[in-house]
């Protein structure tokens, strides 16, 4: 089998091994199948599309949506290096999933309007398919309505008309989309599990995500209900895509 790989932009090695072992475990893949390449730490590889079954992104700290002069010379080399790989992926239509950041990646790279109009708590919060979602091959098994992990500042408001818009929350309509046939992104965390994301809330606490005093608000709110359904779509997206 060719391998997977997991794009990741975490700069801080906890929750960034964590997230890279979170993607193991739901995928099924080992460390072989599954290869890691941390954006933070240096530019992006040569990816050779023709040598892989698919490409994986991890969630981060960047903000699309920030205005240029406050992002660090980091963010502005990455939001390039994606753009130069989605322009070979979408053309493909190659099998993409992106993880939080992903919409950020792939919502910037179409144009679609990123801002801080639907931005969410970390949280636990009930994800509902639209049609399309409940006929997409990769949310196959999926209840029309499943709990899922969200967390984010920004949000696209208006999806450009080549995406089809998969899911939708209360607070947040656009919470997965799709484009073409195999490029997928979700504003939640399909990749999390309570652990996970309690290590997160600790590692990104004085990140603006909550105030201060909130922080057991915070992890009481990612216990309010279980999460155990978003994770098979990363399984389901190594089953169809392994080649």
């Amino acid at each position: 089998m060719k391998p997977f790989v997991l794009l990741a932009t975490r700069a801080e090695d906890v929750p960034a091994d964590e997230e890279y072992a979170l993607f193991l475990r739901y995928t099924g893949l080992d460390e072989r199948d599954l290869r890691r390449v941390r954006l933070e730490a240096g530019p992006m590889p040569e990816i050779d599309l023709d040598e892989l079954s698919g490409i994986f992104v991890g969630g981060g700290p960047f903000n699309a949506s920030d205005p240029a002069e406050a992002k660090s010379a980091v963010q502005h080399r990455v939001e390039a290096e994606f753009a130069a790989l989605l322009d070979r992926v979408v053309a493909r239509d190659f099998p993409f999933l992106g993880a939080c950041y992903g919409v950020g990646t792939v919502g910037a790279f179409l144009g679609a309007t990123i801002d801080r109009t639907y931005g969410e708590p970390i949280s636990v919060v009930p994800v509902s398919l639209t049609e399309d979602g409940a006929s997409d091959p990769l949310l196959e098994g999926m209840p029309s309505t499943f709990e899922a992990f969200v967390g984010h500042k920004e949000a696209i408001s208006a999806l450009p008309e080549n995406a089809v818009l998969l899911a939708s929350s209360p607070a947040c309509p656009v919470q997965m989309f799709r484009v073409g046939q195999n490029v997928y992104a979700t504003q939640f965390h399909p990749e999390l599990d309570v652990e996970g994301i309690t290590t997160r809330i600790h590692a990104y606490a004085s990140h603006g995500y909550f105030a201060a005093h909130e922080l057991q608000l915070t992890l009481d709110a990612v216990r309010r209900a279980p999460v155990s359904h978003p994770s098979r779509m990363l399984r389901t997206f190594v089953e169809r895509y392994a080649r």
